[in-house]
């Protein structure tokens, strides 16, 4: 993490500011405390907050606030909030079948690994993965702290179709794709549950800073979860826990 906040122009509307160079909770934290306080400040001229890794992009309008005006208020909410890091969090259970026609890349993992395909479920399902942000797609997670033993290559060729809710591995990272979509991840599993839905708002349950715990399930249940979440009866397992609670 920098001692200090780096600011960075983006085009004439827009300011970067970078906290680290570097993937880590602590400046995930920071960024999330950051956000908080900006939009408690209800800036006018801010348009959007977009938070990454390791920085927040600010959408701005400069007609409604200048950029020396804005980076003056910006600076005013550098101080990090040690408790940030402390106090409840929330887990977000997503049921997930692994392998077969759902997860046809586990055998792949599981060989990479030197591990059996129950070995990977098992690491797989045993650790609580920070949501550090969404991108790439509407509703896509970008996960930490996957156990590295399984860590997998991605596909050398990319699928031109990928369902919605796969759940894959690329590199030392794992997520999930909301929606029907090309891609290159190892897929291992398929969660039933809608990860995107524009009808809903928001259309995204969830948010930077949830955790998400997987849970494996079998085809029986893959198949009554389905059908309650396409009538809209299925309520998905959202738990706010202390952090010393969290798995791995």
């Amino acid at each position: 993490m920098y001692k200090d906040v780096k600011y960075l122009v983006a085009g004439d509307s827009a300011i970067i500011m970078e906290f680290g160079n570097e993937i880590s909770e602590e400046i995930n934290a920071r960024i999330r405390s950051t956000i908080d306080k900006i939009d408690a400040a209800k800036i006018d001229g801010i348009v959007e907050l977009v938070p990454t890794y390791r920085s927040i992009t600010i959408n701005y309008n400069p007609i409604k606030i200048k950029y020396d005006e804005l980076i003056k208020k910006l600076k005013t909410f550098e101080e990090f909030d040690s408790d940030a890091t402390e106090g409840k969090v929330k887990i977000i259970e997503i049921p997930t079948i692994y392998g077969g026609e759902y997860g046809p890349d586990i055998e792949f993992v599981a060989e990479n690994a030197g591990l059996s395909q129950e070995e990977v479920i098992k690491i797989h399902t045993g650790t609580d993965y920070l949501v550090y942000m969404l991108g790439f797609a509407p509703g896509f997670t970008y996960l930490g702290g996957m156990d590295e033993r399984i860590a997998t290559p991605r596909l050398k060729t990319p699928r031109l179709k990928i369902p919605g809710g796969s759940v894959g591995i690329a590199g030392a990272q794992t997520g999930m794709y909301p929606s029907e979509s090309p891609g290159g991840w190892q897929l291992i599993g398929r969660t039933p549950l809608k990860l995107y839905d524009e009808k809903n708002d928001p259309p995204v349950f969830i948010n930077a800073g949830d955790y998400i715990r997987y849970v494996q399930i079998d085809e029986k249940e893959f198949n009554r979860i389905k059908s309650l979440v396409d009538q809209g009866g299925y309520k998905v397992s959202i738990k706010e826990v202390d952090r010393g609670e969290l798995n791995g």
